[in-house]
């Protein structure tokens, strides 16, 4: 089941749904950065190029999970 958050990023706000999983480890890669969650997400959309903001969170979440940084973010 999706879980929908809302953010404002660049000065708009934008909902973003993702699976309670995905979110869970996106919380505890900004702690792990001791960074909150909008600025994780923040940065993830500022390197997330032409893919859609929920699957670049998704591939951020996967990438640190398989102990990899991904692109960068």
């Amino acid at each position: 089941m999706l879980k929908k958050r809302s953010f404002a990023i660049a000065g708009h706000r934008t909902s973003i749904a993702l699976e309670a999983e995905f979110w869970t480890a996106l919380e505890a890669q900004a702690r792990e950065d001791r960074v909150p969650l909008v600025s994780l997400v923040k940065r993830i959309d500022g390197a997330r190029g032409p893919r859609n903001l929920a699957s670049a969170l998704r591939v951020y979440a996967l990438m640190r999970a398989l102990g990899t940084r991904g692109p960068r973010a």
